[in-house]
């Protein structure tokens, strides 16, 4: 272990403001907090927190860091509380040390949900001060270090899981590489024992057959750039194991097919001596197509610089160089704690406030969005593993994506209300639609407009988790707000048709006897279809006897088969937005004009069918869940709905235009088209149009059945 004056050395080595005595009043009220604990190894447990510390002051990090350390299991594994530490060392190391705590005492349900839950606490403390991030990677680190000595092998697998899942990924965020590769080989060696043993193995035979062979291709590099004059600090070494079985994994090669498992290192003196040093090396040595990456002109979103080429190199061997400036690698090797300098004044500005971490702010944004702690969790992984693409807005601002993102993700990325009233992009001036996705160097710009909002199919092709939860937040909230106008009509128009007043309180007492939250719960239940009308109205009068109940089932379904268009107590259903509490069947297409009928489906709220849909006779035992719905009450456009038509046309040149044609002269737009059946005269074709109401299609059959190339036109069913 650490001795008290080592520590105490080392963080005065390189902070003159270190406040000693509060660094040595931590050390001794961590080690009596922990007292007699022991760790799975048999070390005391205070061997945990003090190694904790020294990697931060390998990082060189403040003495608040360093005393946040030592402190930050007290809280969760002691008697010791928060308010005890505010008292001993103030407000500032009490908010980090509660920052990194886990919240192990509250109950959860399962030990995903303690996870979520830890996770989310801790971005929000991460956003505050980003040193809670730097003490919670270390603590992981030393537990990684240390996480063989775990006997049950499934909670190793669950920790090397959550370890690769999350903190590489932060770790690599934040620029700590050198953090994020140990982190990722000591999680690999757990997940995958047998690959992580071929693997360095392999390696360990390669470089006994090859002898100093990094060492022979460092000197002829070195040999090669001072031949121009430039000096350069050269390094090199074997890629590490997790980094091969990754690109093994994505390119599906086995180990002898890895020709780049080397990588050097070239380090000069500023920018443009990096791209001197380029110009060499590939005047050298045969670039390999497609492996050059400008991390200068386009750093990554971490803030890391830095050019990166393969060549066909020394020893005809295929290696992959990097060049970067002394600040680039100080930035690369020790990241956020190269450039950012905490002071006991507080004078800092927040971190969060740099563009270089505008993804803290995307994981808040997240954290906002999600409705549970497992779906931040979902979405902050997805945030975390992709590669990027670099694009621009029209004014020229560098935009960097996840590669496969499409142009609701850039809409999302520029800002959440740019997204929600999105209508539309172009890519370098020309339209394209929405699920496009991104190219590097594609300029894009968002079309928006005021009264637009998200669709639930955006979700389909969206990839960035900020997108996904803004777009699911937004269908989540219109949908209960959705279901509850539609459980109040539909309770509203029971009560009118039973002669009883529902009354806020009689309200009260349904959602309370149906084991509801409260009202809106009870309107939010009915319109969703969990609950019937019916039930609510019983659970608010116990005692009443509806008049449903006193007809038969055949009597009743036989009204409904008589009905025509639906008369003033029908429900409308303008307003509704198809897809969320209201949805038009699949199965009979129902279209503005033609007679509905509404059925009530637990969880989904109503599926609005024809009167003549065959598909009714599946809900012929339940019809107090069939609804009587109308499309509005006045004559207002509901905009477009999809008709379905079967064309039998002639087999020869010109038909599909033909069909197409008529469409577009009477204003209908195909939106989808499949020939079923050919023959060597006629073909079938089912055709979807989008039409404003029946009459609508009608006119689009009258017309197709006029023109002499098409057979036959009706309108399908199914």
């Amino acid at each position: 272990m650490i001795r008290q004056y080592e520590l105490v050395e080392r963080v005065k080595a390189y902070d003159p403001e270190l406040n000693e005595a509060q660094l040595n009043r931590a050390y001794v009220f961590s080690m009596k907090a922990h007292g007699s604990q022991v760790r799975a190894s048999g070390d005391p447990y205070f061997s945990h927190p003090l190694e904790v510390a020294g990697i931060l002051t390998k990082m060189k990090l403040d003495s608040d860091t360093i005393v946040t350390a030592l402190l930050h299991d007290v809280v969760e594994d002691t008697v010791s509380t928060i308010d005890e530490i505010e008292g001993l060392f103030g407000s500032k190391i009490a908010e980090l040390v509660d920052g990194v705590t886990k919240l192990s005492r509250i109950e959860m349900q399962t030990e995903s949900q303690r996870q979520a839950e830890n996770f989310r606490k801790f971005v929000l403390a991460m956003s505050n001060d980003i040193r809670v991030l730097l003490v919670k990677l270390a603590d992981r680190l030393h537990n990684m270090r240390t996480l063989h000595y775990i006997k049950k092998p499934e909670k190793r697998r669950r920790i090397a899981r959550e370890t690769l899942d999350i903190y590489a990924p932060l770790a690599e965020r934040v620029g700590l590489r050198w953090m994020k590769d140990e982190l990722e080989e000591l999680a690999f060696a757990q997940l995958e024992p047998e690959g992580f043993e071929s693997i360095t193995t392999r390696l360990a035979y390669l470089r006994e057959q090859g002898g100093d062979l990094i060492g022979r291709i460092i000197e002829e590099l070195r040999k090669t750039v001072s031949t121009y004059g430039l000096q350069a600090e050269i390094s090199g070494r074997e890629k590490r194991p997790f980094g091969i079985w990754k690109k093994m994994q994505e390119r599906h090669v086995p180990f002898e097919s890895m020709s780049d498992v080397m990588a050097f290192r070239l380090v000069v003196d500023d920018i443009p001596q990096c791209y001197q040093a380029l110009g060499i090396v590939h005047a050298r040595w045969p670039m390999v197509p497609g492996r050059f990456k400008d991390y200068i002109s386009t750093p990554k979103r971490n803030g890391y610089r830095s050019l990166h080429t393969t060549v066909i190199g020394p020893q005809r061997m295929r290696i992959e160089i990097q060049i970067r400036s002394r600040e680039m690698h100080a930035v690369a090797e020790h990241g956020v704690a190269a450039h950012w300098s905490y002071k006991q004044s507080n004078d800092h500005a927040p971190l969060a406030d740099s563009e270089r971490y505008r993804w803290l702010r995307d994981l808040l944004d997240i954290l906002e969005n999600a409705s549970s702690p497992e779906e931040f969790l979902e979405h902050t992984k997805i945030a975390m593993f992709q590669d990027t693409v670099f694009s621009f807005t029209p004014k020229g601002e560098l935009i960097t994506m996840p590669k496969g993102s499409s142009m609701i993700d850039f809409a999302y990325a520029v800002h959440t209300e740019v997204g929600n009233r999105c209508v539309g992009a172009k890519v370098n001036g020309r339209m394209v639609p929405l699920h496009q996705r991104i190219a590097t160097g594609d300029q894009i710009e968002i079309l928006t407009q005021d009264d637009q909002t998200p669709s639930p199919r955006w979700e389909t092709f969206a990839i960035t988790a900020k997108a996904r939860s803004a777009i699911r937040r937004f269908v989540r909230q219109r949908e209960q707000s959705e279901y509850a106008q539609l459980g109040r009509t539909l309770l509203t128009r029971l009560c009118e048709v039973e002669g009883v007043d529902l009354a806020a309180d009689a309200v009260e007492t349904a959602a309370k006897a149906l084991g509801l939250a409260g009202p809106t719960d009870l309107y939010v239940a009915v319109g969703r279809g969990d609950k019937t009308e019916a039930e609510a109205i019983r659970a608010a009068f116990p005692s009443i006897q509806l008049s449903s109940d006193r007809r038969p089932p055949t009597a009743r379904r036989i009204d409904w088969q008589r009905k025509g268009l639906a008369g003033d107590g029908a429900i409308p259903i303008k307003g509704l937005t198809p897809g969320m509490a209201v949805h038009l069947s699949e199965c009979c297409h129902p279209l503005p004009g033609d007679r509905i009928v509404g059925v009530l489906s637990p969880g989904q709220g109503v599926l609005v069918h024809t009167i003549d849909c065959e598909a009714l006779e599946a809900f012929n035992d339940v019809p107090e869940r069939w609804v009587d719905v109308a499309w509005t009450n006045g004559s207002d456009s509901l905009g477009f709905f999809t008709g379905r038509l079967k064309l039998v046309v002639l087999n020869e040149s010109g038909v599909l235009a033909a069909v197409a044609n008529m469409c577009a002269r009477h204003e209908g737009n195909i939106s989808n088209l499949k020939i079923t059946d050919r023959a060597p005269d006629f073909f079938t074709i089912m055709l979807d149009v989008e039409v404003s109401d029946v009459r609508h299609l009608h006119s689009i059959i009258s017309a197709l059945r006029a023109n002499r190339v098409i057979s036959s036109a009706e309108r399908l069913r199914g």
